[in-house]
């Protein structure tokens, strides 16, 4: 009897310890982006798991304190994660940086580029046919909205079909379709969609996209 009790004990002891396994590896992650304009918070999300503990191991390094968004075009996104533009001058070519690795790709259907999308920044095609990721770089998406008949036109385009959810967000908050299965998205701003308009608002060097105020940021993890 005491054989059987001590048993049960193990047993629900493992299921516990079972449970809390899965609650951790379940648990969401929020990242803060401080700049100028004020605060977006982002949700990271656990299917692409690669890029999320990429991107908390550079926050927890300190890794993007004082990078600036060196990439912003309205009604499109605002892109930053370069190294090199840490106090860089304002002639520098920006955009190659990085920690010197590349991600490989998480693609997931369900996450798609509509406004507050935090993405993964890429070499193109040609030099990267299996779409990895910069070991930094990122943007967040701004857009615009679509209606029917662009969206029908895009999907002919693409040689996509754009779920109900897809055609739904894009119709109403907006964002960049054509990036779909392109690149891989793995956050979202849940917080703060106004400061990404304030920042694509910014005046920029029409010849790099670079804003000729620079936009600094700070993140941290805060869930």
């Amino acid at each position: 009897m005491k054989k059987i009790i001590f048993l049960a004990l193990i047993f629900s002891a493992f299921g516990l310890f079972t449970k809390s396994v899965t609650a951790q590896k379940n648990k969401s992650t929020e990242v803060l982006i401080s700049t100028k304009f004020g605060d977006m918070k982002v949700l990271l999300y656990n299917e692409t798991p690669k890029h999320r503990d990429n991107f908390i191991k550079l926050i927890n390094k300190k890794f993007y304190d004082g990078t600036i968004f060196h990439r912003v075009i309205k009604s499109f996104m605002i892109q930053g994660g370069d190294p090199n533009s840490v106090n860089a001058k304002p002639d520098a070519m920006l955009g190659n940086g990085g920690p010197g690795y590349t991600i490989d790709a998480e693609i997931v259907p369900k996450y798609f580029h509509k406004k507050g999308a935090l993405a993964a920044a890429r070499l193109g095609d040609r030099a990267n046919p299996q779409k990895k990721s910069s070991g930094s770089q990122f943007y967040i998406v701004q857009g615009k909205i679509y209606g029917d008949k662009e969206l029908d036109a895009m999907e002919s385009r693409m040689g996509k079909t754009l779920s109900e959810e897809q055609r739904k967000a894009y119709k109403t908050i907006g964002g960049t379709p054509h990036l779909d299965g392109e690149y891989t998205v793995f956050g979202e701003v849940i917080q703060g969609l106004d400061i990404i308009e304030k920042i694509a608002a910014v005046e920029i060097d029409k010849a790099t996209n670079r804003p000729l105020e620079d936009i600094k940021m700070t993140i941290k993890v805060v869930k």
